[in-house]
């Protein structure tokens, strides 16, 4: 459009001046309005815009299958399946930084040995921190966490008697009422529910570590089934004062009554909280992430620190299928663990909880484009 406007301004000039003189300023014309139409751009327009967020999304799916047929060595037909999805939005602009991450895990398995569809995997995590560089590699952050789960899982101990109480008859084997009747439940949605704040400092000496120190991190946990509030350590109501009527409950077993005391369904912490990230791609087919989480409650037993350490390791085997070695440990001296002991009799305490996890399976990433 430019060069046409200049064109035609050049020309009209030309028409000016006497005839014999028309075809070279014509030609003239022609030349500058060439030559300025072919000049570059300025750098302003030609300049990519800034691009302050950086999101990316994970999805894995994993199938297992065992399946035996005259078997001489023993086992069950199973089927296993699982899901994982890990989505991050970041956003960086000038001294200003806030990193978002959701994590979250389901799966479940099905073996010959107990007909009832059981629960692998299971887990809601959501951090997300907001920092102001202080200095080169130290920024000023407030970090808030959540940490749950979808659904109840249960442990299915063998049945020691039928649904209906009967004896289990000769020849008959246990089928799925008699194992939901004799499971114990030992989590659900909400059931706990962790929520943190935590006012600090990150530092990051690398690309590959970030260490946060918040020694203002406050704290809820929420348990809101009766019957698990004892098992995670909830204050009681009051301890003189005994349980409400169970009859205004459908079932009365729904209602987890020791002793004939109460326990609230939040518990409040405040403290100190240190939390290690690691994230190493080492090529762009195996990456390692790895947090360490360490809390001090300052309101009860602060010499009993919160452990929480884990592990992701992923190796990408090909464009869509990766292999995948996950490992969880947790040390929490508010979660009572029950065991059955040798002589029959179960106890509760505090114990190391430690789970890992193979798989291999289809994995797709969208992330945004640089």
């Amino acid at each position: 459009m430019k060069k046409t406007f200049i064109t035609l301004a050049l020309l009209s000039m030309g028409l000016a001046v006497p005839a014999q003189e028309l075809t070279d300023a014509q030609k003239a014309a022609a030349e500058a309005a060439e030559a300025m139409g072919n000049a570059p751009e300025s750098d302003a327009s030609l300049a990519p815009k800034p691009k302050y967020w950086n999101n990316s999304l994970s999805t894995k799916i994993d199938f297992g299958q065992t399946g035996l047929f005259n078997w001489a060595a023993g086992g069950y037909n199973s089927y296993s399946l699982k899901a994982y999805i890990d989505g991050n939005a970041n956003y960086a602009k000038d001294n200003v930084s806030w990193t978002n991450r959701l994590q979250l895990d389901y799966g479940f398995l099905y073996s010959a040995d107990k007909p009832v569809l059981q629960k692998s995997d299971d887990r809601i995590y959501l951090e997300s921190k907001l920092g102001y560089k202080a200095l080169d590699k130290l920024f000023i952050s407030a970090e808030y966490s959540f940490k749950s789960q979808f659904s109840n899982t249960y442990e299915y101990p063998t049945p020691s008697a039928k649904a209906d109480g009967s004896p289990l008859g000769e020849n008959e084997e246990y089928g799925t009422a008699d194992w939901n009747k004799a499971r114990n439940l030992k989590s659900g949605f909400f059931s706990p529910a962790n929520m943190t704040l935590g006012l600090g400092l990150d530092y990051n000496p690398f690309n590959w570590l970030t260490v946060n120190l918040a020694p203002l991190t406050g704290g809820i946990v929420f348990v809101d089934d009766p019957r698990l509030r004892e098992s995670y350590s909830m204050p009681l109501v009051d301890k003189s004062s005994t349980a409400p009527d169970q009859a205004s409950f459908a079932d009365a077993d729904e209602y987890k009554v020791a002793n004939g005391l109460r326990y609230r369904p939040a518990r409040f912490e405040f403290g100190a909280q240190l939390k290690v990230d690691i994230k190493v791609n080492v090529n762009d087919n195996f990456k390692y992430t790895s947090q360490i989480l360490l809390f001090s409650n300052y309101l009860k037993k602060p010499q009993n620190v919160r452990v929480n350490w884990d592990n992701r390791i992923e190796w990408k085997m090909a464009k869509f299928f990766s292999l995948m070695l996950t490992t969880n440990l947790i040390y929490d001296d508010t979660v009572m663990i029950s065991k059955e002991e040798k002589d029959g009799t179960t106890t509760n305490h505090q114990r190391v909880q430690f789970k890992e996890s193979l798989s291999f399976g289809f994995v797709y990433t969208i992330a945004t484009k640089k």
